[in-house]
């Protein structure tokens, strides 16, 4: 069921915001059809199954924020950013294969951005730490791929090929052992972009 929906859009603007006041404002509408028709969803957090409140989902409004969006439930199959603006056709326009069965809101960070990525599996290999966006890891660092990685500061997107492009996995702070377990055994990471608060 989604952490916030939109029941939640109604509460008082008296409320006071707290330190996390700047996530909460992220809204995106979900609309059954395309062209932003038929019954709409409105949705400010983590949405594990679209399909407790939409029968399927082909169109969405971000108002603000940036949301990943998956082609499965809870979090699962390919990945898909979106951010501000009009998604009419999404299916099309985001070159998705199956339309949005759920989706999760990516928190604004400010500040430093850092990430260690791994060679192989369980942190071993050849490591780099990154800071920066990488456009492709093997000119740049000769590294063949990545398979593990510990994201220590920030929100990042990961490509399977290099220049920011194929599939992507969104990645927030934490270890990751096997990114080859995390839905695609066949992707190989070449690339990682930063989500900054530019594209919010």
């Amino acid at each position: 069921m989604c952490s916030l929906g939109k029941l939640q859009l109604h509460i008082s603007n008296s409320s006071k915001m707290t330190s996390s006041g700047m996530n909460m404002m992220n809204r995106v509408i979900f609309y059954e059809d395309k062209n932003f028709q038929g019954r709409s969803y409105e949705c400010m957090g983590d949405c594990p199954d679209m399909s407790s409140y939409l029968s399927r989902c082909h169109s969405c409004r971000v108002e603000r924020g940036c949301f990943m969006m998956y082609d499965h439930t809870n979090f699962m199959g390919n990945q898909y950013f979106m951010r501000r603006g009009e998604y009419s056709d999404s299916m099309s326009m985001m070159g998705m294969s199956n339309c949005i069965r759920s989706c999760r809101m990516i928190p604004m960070h400010r500040g430093s951005y850092r990430l260690r990525i791994y060679e192989r599996e369980n942190m071993s290999g050849q490591m780099t730490e990154l800071m920066d966006d990488c456009d492709n890891i093997m000119d740049r660092h000769r590294m063949s791929s990545c398979m593990s990685c510990n994201v220590m500061e920030g929100n990042w997107l990961m490509y399977e090929q290099p220049h920011y492009r194929g599939r992507m996995m969104y990645m927030r702070p934490g270890e990751y052992r096997n990114l080859s377990n995390m839905g695609h055994s066949s992707m190989r990471f070449m690339s990682m972009k930063r989500i900054t608060d530019s594209c919010y």
